[in-house]
């Protein structure tokens, strides 16, 4: 049996990856359609991450990485 979220969130993807192959230029190498792809995925789970997890403030971040600031 097929859950109603799964046919819900198959829908969004395949709406994601045909609004960005309407994006890529004519020209794109699949290599090229799977970065985009693979950035995609890394900037959606790191939104959830930040949902569930909390995120850093400006200063925190600053903070952490003050020994590489100059």
């Amino acid at each position: 049996m097929v859950c109603e979220n799964s046919l819900v969130m198959v829908s969004e993807i395949r709406d994601e990856v045909t609004a960005l192959l309407d994006r890529l230029p004519d020209d794109s190498t699949i290599e090229d359609v799977q970065y985009h792809l693979y950035v995609i995925d890394k900037v959606r789970k790191g939104l959830e991450s930040v949902e569930l997890d909390g995120g850093l403030t400006q200063e925190q971040v600053e903070e952490r990485l003050s020994k590489w600031l100059v």
